[in-house]
């Protein structure tokens, strides 16, 4: 598959980081080498990874390559989706407005938030005693 043209995206997501490349032709897609079924297990993850294919309409004229890194599947789905994204408006630029309707070419940059010094975590405290 290495010798066949394709388009390329990178999508982040949380700590996740996502590179994809689209292929023409027959549809499926595999995550770090496996099919998608058997990272993202759960079927909410999965449709967030398809999304832009539903939206655009190819999922099953296209096959997805990712290589997912960092943070956990959560992440992997969303680094996905935007990956995808990004690499179908570069093979076609005309699917812009349908997939920013959808929301799917902004990047969602919500992170963990830092643990403060003193508190057990971002924003618990210990438990207060009078006495």
């Amino acid at each position: 598959m290495a010798d066949k043209q394709y388009y390329y995206g990178l999508g982040r997501r949380k700590s996740s980081v996502a590179k994809v490349r689209v292929y023409p032709g027959q549809g499926g897609m595999t995550i770090n080498g496996k099919p998608v079924e058997e990272v993202l297990t759960t079927l909410h993850s999965r449709s967030v990874a398809e999304a832009p294919l539903h939206v655009a309409n190819i999922d099953s004229s296209v096959q997805v390559v990712a290589t997912a890194k960092g943070g956990g599947v959560s992440g992997w789905a969303g680094a996905v989706s935007l990956g995808i994204a990004r690499a179908l408006l570069v093979m076609d630029p005309n699917l812009r407005p349908t997939l920013k309707r959808a929301g799917l070419l902004t990047r969602d940059s919500r992170v963990k938030e830092s643990k403060k010094y003193g508190l057990k975590r971002a924003r618990k405290a210990p438990q207060y005693t009078k006495r």
